[in-house]
């Protein structure tokens, strides 16, 4: 919105939300939870007090995953849902999420809605005696874990003869609520840092490769068969190999992908801007990989129109809607555990089946206006790539295993520039020369 999220913004949009919801005919239920942020208790009263005030009927979850609190939302057949959290960036941060009823965040078009109703609408407030009370309902992360136990793709007999040895970080957020119950639930035996869910992130919260070396440092030291780390909201997963090395997100939602995959081949969707490793293990599994725009829900709502069987984002997202359709970093992890029971081999074996990419990611400042010209230089600069215009503009080139999205940010004159390739020389090659005619461009 441009402005410091405060309690009076937050208590604000909570209220234009709840009576948004209402106007729609959505009904009054809707359900609230929050990451640990230090800010999370104050943002999360506020906006439970905004959705009073226009007479929402409201639970308050606490502090669980974004995945449990959109499962709830959605098994309770409520309105909607506000999630306070700023999933995977600094402790300082906070934000809304906004879910729609049936679990998953809005979409563009009701965005849009949305938007246009704070704009031009003044919520009406309840009166005092249609004020409801606030209900706690301190079950929702359980009730997550008993869904996902009950999944029929997992073999819980052999994953708990097993006994998996894992080492786990949940960065001292919501992970703490469902994480280790899910590890035990499956008979492993685990060591775990940062479980305090208190706000505190002793790193950069974000699980990328460069963020995990005392996870790594962990594995090592105990011997365990795999490290999983989770970021605050739990919707990403990050694995680390039994040597203590860092794999890269990507290859969450490709290993992932072969356990549904190899029980029911079908398709799976991701984003424009995932590694083609997911191609790889999908076409090797008997499955066909579609593509849509950046963004959960864009997945999400591909995902129903191709009745996918699983699909998520490169950056550790698995989205498995034999549960529900939303990224979901406790689903992930059972699924990488039944993924190294399947195949009987560790987890380094299991990666190195498949070839190794790397990305390169870079951002320039450019004008939006400017931005058809520069789809129309760059596809003349590469004439025998594929091009794809679904979100910004996507160049293949499938034989030289190597391909090239620019997109321009949402909220700022910049372009957002990725490029995978066989090594990084390559990818960088590309970004660079994407650079060269944007700036020849603008």
């Amino acid at each position: 919105m441009g402005r410091p999220l405060t309690p009076e913004l937050v208590g604000a949009l909570a209220a234009g939300y709840g009576a948004f919801l209402q106007g729609e005919g959505s009904g009054n239920l809707v359900l609230v939870g929050r990451d640990s942020r230090t800010s999370g208790p104050m943002l999360s009263r506020a906006a439970i007090a905004g959705l009073v005030s226009v007479g929402a009927r409201v639970v308050d979850l606490g502090v669980v995953p974004t995945p449990t609190l959109m499962l709830a939302v959605e098994d309770a057949g409520a309105a909607g849902g506000i999630g306070i959290t700023a999933s995977h960036n600094p402790a300082e941060w906070n934000a809304m999420k906004f879910a729609a009823g049936e679990g998953v965040f809005l979409d563009g078009e009701r965005m849009a809605r949305f938007q246009r109703f704070l704009q031009e609408e003044e919520p009406a407030r309840a009166a005092w005696d249609a004020l409801a009370p606030v209900v706690d309902d301190t079950g929702a992360a359980e009730r997550h874990l008993a869904r996902i136990l009950g999944l029929p793709l997992l073999d819980l007999d052999g994953l708990r003869a097993r006994r998996f040895r894992v080492a786990l970080d949940c960065v001292r957020g919501a992970g703490a609520t469902i994480m280790p119950q899910l590890l035990r639930a499956l008979g492993t035996s685990f060591e775990a840092i940062h479980l305090e869910p208190d706000g505190r992130f002793p790193r950069d919260p974000e699980p990328t490769a460069e963020h995990l070396a005392e996870l790594g440092e962990l594995v090592r030291r105990t011997g365990a068969d795999v490290g999983l780390a989770v970021d605050p909201d739990v919707d990403r997963l990050s694995l680390v190999d039994e040597n203590g090395r860092p794999l890269g997100e990507d290859l969450t939602l490709a290993l992932a992908s072969a356990v549904v995959l190899r029980r029911d081949p079908g398709v799976v969707v991701t984003n424009l801007s995932t590694s083609q490793v997911l191609e790889d293990v999908v076409e090797a599994h008997g499955g066909r990989v579609v593509r849509a725009p950046v963004g959960e829900i864009n997945v999400a709502r591909r995902m129903q129109a191709e009745g996918a069987v699983v699909g998520g984002e490169g950056n550790g997202g698995v989205i498995l809607p034999a549960l529900h359709l939303t990224r979901d970093a406790p689903v992930g992890a059972a699924l990488i555990l039944q993924h190294l029971l399947d195949e009987g081999m560790t987890l380094s074996e299991a990666a190195a089946r498949w070839p190794r990419y790397e990305i390169v990611k870079e951002k320039v400042d450019f004008p939006r206006e400017a931005i058809g010209r520069a789809y129309e230089a760059l596809e003349e600069r590469f004439p025998g790539s594929e091009a794809d215009h679904a979100d910004g503009l996507r160049l293949t080139w499938s034989r030289k295993r190597a391909w090239l999205h620019v997109r321009p940010s949402g909220t700022e004159p910049i372009v957002r520039m990725i490029a995978e390739a066989a090594d990084e020389k390559g990818a960088r090659e590309l970004v660079e020369q994407a650079r060269a005619m944007l700036e020849g461009v603008a």
